[in-house]
């Protein structure tokens, strides 16, 4: 894909995961580093999640998932938020996190949890 386009998806699905507030706080990056914020847009939203086969929702189970398992928690809070605006249900997220505590472990399946819960009370 052409980079024009890239970038221009990756913005349409940015649009679509994250309220205009986190996109805004997220473009501070252009400050610090322009080419990472243009890899960030055209790589990691036009390339990847723009792709057709996987649902925004799906693609946002697998970014919770490996976010979880690196102990990415700043990143997680971000995701959380996205993926009930894609339309995962507190329900879905939470088995997904169960899910990873077989896999992760409760110390970080328990740190998700209660980033989970903030999320869900700020959502109410």
């Amino acid at each position: 894909m052409e980079n024009n386009k890239r970038y221009e998806s990756g913005l349409k699905a940015m649009e679509e995961l994250f309220s205009q507030d986190v996109r805004t706080g997220m473009e501070g990056m252009k400050k610090i580093s322009p080419d990472f914020w243009e890899m960030i847009v055209s790589f990691g939203f036009g390339d990847l999640y723009a792709r057709k086969s996987l649902s925004l929702s799906q693609r946002e189970i697998i970014t919770l998932t490996t976010l979880i398992t690196q102990g990415a928690f700043d990143q997680l809070k971000v995701h959380l938020q996205a993926a009930l605006n894609v339309g995962l249900s507190k329900e879905e997220i939470i088995e997904v996190i169960i899910h990873c505590a077989g896999y992760v472990g409760f110390p970080k399946a328990v740190q998700a949890m209660g980033i989970a819960g903030e999320i869900f009370d700020k959502n109410e």
